[in-house]
């Protein structure tokens, strides 16, 4: 992409190209720690921005929280200058800001903005001229220019968004992350990262800024256009799960195996795109972006009908894992009440230290709420304390004596359990995952 620009354009340009740019990173989770060590492996000096004390005490003691980022790649990084605080003066110090923060829903499935809007307003005081900000948070189309800029434009300094070469302020742009926590099958930089800009500067500006971490960066006309590519991404692949859980449920009383109806399918070579059920969706963003565009679809007038009810589908799935299980008490004598029952791990998906949106809350809560005595084990959590919208506090059992539990429920298909013991050692197993297959065993019920 050719690059014409001048005065501060230009200077922002030329520290990126020389990597004397400053990179400000907010928010340090799942999205925004990666991202700061892409751009410290590039020499680029890296501050990251957490209001968690905890995350920052242990970024700066060169340790980490997250178990696919290993401690010795953060002290890599601060010899390479990465620091972490939670003072928001220092975004004055950066020359591009990009906002990795939460985007989860109310109580009431709607848009909760409230991270967004609240890191705006810390960054607002600190603006100068021809500072880059750049939100790559999953969000509804709209999101940039209707909320997050009105709210930096109220900075105290009067500056404005420049759209053109020409104007003078600050530059702001939208690109959605792209992370897929335990996919060890396709490097970070190897993700072409999708970039909308407001006006052909910020695009140019922040497509530069990407092109040094990842080798590709896919240019769009508008930050809503960037903003809908993430929520077209995300949503298909919860249609698709719905199907498939949908299908999951009508095999069942067909007497029909749903793993090997889609082994089946996948072998043919084109038009189909294998998609696997369970016992519901979790992450930050496949079950909450179907609800992000539905809600901003009604103020245009409009119902997504097919992707809602998807979303139904798929919210219901823990509520069929307890209908399942009771079932499968009942059928060993056990009423569900009282039973005492070991949920096999917690995390969203196999292999990831990440309870965001996982089923397994759900789940244990609706056990418990039915009269049942709930264990867990989860390798990647010794203690689940309380988060929005749950309130276990339980410690990890280990997993012994699994003869002593009603039934053994895996709800996380994790690498390290060892299914033929657990088999083997168990009363009865629902296996939610199909984890056990290949085992044959009365004990066994999958749902």
């Amino acid at each position: 992409m050719a690059l014409v620009h001048t005065g501060r354009a230009e200077q922002l340009q030329q520290k990126i190209e020389s990597r004397t740019a400053r990179i400000g990173v907010i928010g340090m989770g799942y999205v925004g720690l990666p991202l700061a060590l892409l751009f410290s492996d590039q020499r680029f000096r890296v501050t990251g921005f957490d209001i968690d004390s905890v995350k920052v005490a242990t970024l700066n003691g060169g340790g980490s929280y997250i178990v696919r980022i290993p401690a010795t790649e953060i002290r890599s990084a601060q010899q390479r200058g990465f620091c972490t605080t939670s003072n928001y003066a220092e975004i004055e110090e950066m020359d591009v800001v990009a906002i990795c923060v939460p985007t989860p829903l109310s109580e009431f499935h709607e848009p909760d903005l409230s991270y967004i809007r609240e890191t705006a307003k810390a960054i607002a005081p600190h603006l100068r001229e021809g500072q880059l900000i750049i939100l790559e948070s999953t969000t509804y189309p709209g999101t940039t220019e209707e909320v997050l800029i009105p709210i930096l434009e109220e900075n105290p300094s009067g500056l404005k968004v420049a759209r053109d070469a020409e104007a003078k302020g600050f530059y702001v742009a939208f690109s959605p992350e792209r992370e897929d926590p335990g996919n060890d099958t396709v490097a970070r930089r190897e993700i072409p990262k999708v970039v909308g800009g407001v006006g052909p500067v910020a695009l140019d500006l922040a497509s530069s800024v990407y092109i040094t971490i990842f080798d590709r960066t896919i240019p769009v006309s508008s930050p809503a256009v960037a903003e809908m590519t993430k929520l077209l991404e995300n949503i298909y692949r919860c249609v698709n799960i719905a199907l498939v859980n949908e299908l999951k449920q009508l095999c069942q009383r067909m007497g029909i195996d749903i793993f090997e109806v889609i082994d089946a399918a996948k072998t043919k070579p084109f038009g189909f795109q294998a998609f696997y059920p369970g016992p519901g969706l979790g992450g930050h963003c496949i079950p909450i972006d179907p609800f992000y565009l539905s809600w901003k679809a009604k103020q245009f007038d409009f119902r997504t009908r097919f992707i809602e009810l998807a979303g139904e589908v798929n919210v219901a799935m823990p509520y069929y894992v307890i209908e399942q299980t009771a079932a499968a008490l009942n059928d060993h004598g056990k009423p569900l009440k009282d039973s005492r029952i070991l949920v096999l791990g917690m995390s969203y998906k196999k292999d990831v230290d990440d309870l965001r949106e996982s089923p397994a809350l759900t789940i244990i809560e609706l056990l418990r709420k039915r009269g049942a005595v709930v264990s867990y084990n989860d390798p990647y959590f010794s203690y689940v304390g309380h988060g929005r919208h749950y309130n276990l506090d339980m410690h990890c059992t280990p997993l012994d004596d699994l003869a002593q539990y009603d039934c053994v429920l895996i709800v996380t298909d994790h690498s390290d359990y060892d299914y033929p013991r657990i088999v083997r050692e168990s009363r009865l197993v629902v296996d939610t995952r199909n984890a056990t297959k290949g085992t044959q065993s009365e004990k066994i019920v999958r749902c």
